[in-house]
């Protein structure tokens, strides 16, 4: 789990919302992204994050920003 500044965990719920706002940062929005009901259902405190289905267009976009990141880049920044 992903720790605060503070030593709070947050919660996966929390995890998902900073991850859509960061894809929504660069352009990028994952319209299936959640938190995986059957994980989260289970009581695991590791729940899995669902990403989901998007379009070939959100795909390129997503790509892009990765590739741009990977090479040292700001892509989307």
């Amino acid at each position: 789990m992903e720790l605060m500044s503070d030593g709070r965990l947050l919660t996966t719920e929390e995890i998902v919302a900073r991850l859509r706002a960061a894809l929504k940062g660069v352009g990028v929005a994952l319209p299936s992204l959640g938190v995986d009901p059957v994980g989260a259902a289970s009581g695991e405190p590791f729940a899995l994050v669902v990403l989901g289905r998007c379009n070939v267009r959100t795909a390129t976009r997503l790509a892009a920003v990765l590739e741009g990141l990977a090479a040292g880049g700001d892509e989307g920044a």
